[in-house]
């Protein structure tokens, strides 16, 4: 009797994994895998990850989302769909999203070509010829005079009575901004977010109030300093960043794609320095299903 509950048992056992299986393989041939190896890309901390899209018949559709930055990286996708895909979009999605559409902030992009898509950052601008410089002087704390403090700040143009812009960078999509930065003693400090090259940017963390700031994006450096540092921060011999940003945006550091590298030399005020282009750091890779 008890062998033949136990036998009764097992055929019911195999039946079900029977069963199992069967669906298994009808449903795996609806199925490929579509694998990423990208390089280039920054953790985004808790409240924020990549979302992978493939465009079908003029449409996005989400092959999931992603935290990790270590390729590759292999995803499940609807065979049909995967095959019929004309490109593939890389976006940055907030962690619980009601939105089932992708967000402004798309990083790269590629067509597909056969079965791979080379993807690049050219969908957030056209970086190939970035260009611009920058200058040394304080004028929030002048109030109308040079004080000899002039390696106190930095501003993002040609020195002038005003000063004007001359950077030579694309205009940024909708989910994106600029962003200027002077590494620290203890990590980058921000000068302020700003899309336009010929106002102030949208803050002043650290400037004076003395006077306000020219009509170019910049940052003097006198007040709240940071744990680590030490104000007022003399600029000179330091590395001056532009970066690109995401909107919304929470993390204290920059963000992968740095256009713009320069290193302030010991010169003030007429005395301009240059950027060079950084397009090493962009992301890139390719996608292949």
């Amino acid at each position: 009797m008890i062998k033949r509950i136990f036998f009764s048992m097992l055929s019911l056992s195999l039946l079900l994994a029977s069963c199992s299986s069967d669906d298994d393989s009808t449903n795996q041939p609806n199925m490929s895998t579509l694998t990423l190896n990208l390089s280039g890309l920054e953790a985004l901390g808790s409240d924020f990850v990549y979302e992978g899209w493939i465009i079908v018949d003029g449409s996005p559709v989400s092959t999931g989302t992603f935290s990790s930055v270590n390729f590759p990286q292999d995803f499940s996708v609807n065979r049909a769909q995967l095959n019929n895909a004309s490109m593939f979009v890389l976006s940055i999605e907030p962690a619980v999203d009601p939105d089932p559409a992708p967000a402004d902030t798309k990083v790269l992009a590629g067509s597909f070509s056969g079965d791979t898509a080379a993807v690049d950052a050219s969908i957030v601008g056209d970086f190939s010829n970035a260009a611009g410089g920058f200058f040394l002087r304080t004028p929030t704390d002048e109030m109308g005079m040079n004080n000899g403090n002039d390696q106190y700040g930095v501003w993002f143009g040609t020195p002038g009575m005003p000063p004007v812009p001359n950077f030579v960078l694309p205009t940024l999509p909708e989910g994106w901004t600029y962003e200027g930065w002077v590494v620290g003693d203890s990590g980058p400090l921000t000068t302020g977010t700003f899309n336009v090259f010929d106002m102030a940017d949208t803050s002043a963390p650290f400037s004076e109030t003395m006077q306000p700031g020219p009509p170019v994006p910049g940052e003097d450096f006198f007040l709240n300093a940071p744990a680590g540092e030490t104000f007022p921060l003399d600029i000179r011999n330091r590395t001056v960043v532009i970066s690109v940003e995401p909107v919304p945006d929470n993390s204290p550091m920059p963000f992968a794609i740095k256009p713009l590298v320069g290193t302030a030399g010991t010169e003030t005020a007429p005395t301009m320095h240059s950027f060079m282009p950084n397009l090493s750091s962009l992301p890139s890779g390719s996608v292949s299903r």
